[in-house]
């Protein structure tokens, strides 16, 4: 496996969680850059690891035309990510406003001790890309979505990755 946009530019992920997720200190990349390939396979999570994750859908997203039927077009991509999750130990949650207006529908994923997400630029039919999403959330060892098997629409549309708040310095 090679590096990919939005993988790690250093050679070592130093995470600190109180537990939040299960994993090694530390991620060490190959001396080609590559990640080890005892990082978990979407396939072999188990329904634990997806219950950590949490997916949060702003409902008061609107098309891309600005238009203000309802339900709008947010309101619709949760119902479609609820589908696509049916029988997933995944939650899905919704707010009225991620305050992403300009990059139109928009998901955020969350998980204990790791980075959170927020994507913009999603259409009424991404809630299959965001369960994709969900599920390598969730089987991540280092607490980072791997970018290599990451739908098309959260790799266009990533706004923000946000550190959990124990990785932070003073």
């Amino acid at each position: 496996m090679t590096r990919e946009p939005g993988d790690l530019p250093s050679e070592t992920l130093s995470i600190r969680s109180p537990g939040g997720f299960s994993g090694q200190g530390a991620l060490v990349l190959d001396s080609n850059g590559s990640f080890p390939s005892n990082i978990a396979d979407v396939s072999s999570g188990s329904d634990d690891a997806l219950a950590e994750v949490t997916l949060i859908v702003c409902s008061s997203c609107r098309d891309e035309t600005g238009s203000d039927p309802h339900p709008r077009a947010g309101a619709l991509l949760a119902e479609d990510t609820r589908r696509a999750a049916s029988g997933e130990n995944i939650r899905i949650r919704t707010v009225e406003c991620l305050g992403n207006c300009k990059r139109r529908l928009s998901a955020a994923l969350l998980r204990d001790g790791c980075w959170s997400y927020v994507f913009g630029d999603l259409d009424t039919t991404s809630g299959a890309d965001l369960v994709a999403g969900a599920k390598l959330f969730a089987t991540s060892t280092d607490g980072l979505i791997p970018w290599r098997g990451r739908p098309d629409s959260l790799k266009r549309g990533l706004v923000a990755r946000i550190p959990p708040l124990d990785m932070l310095k003073d």
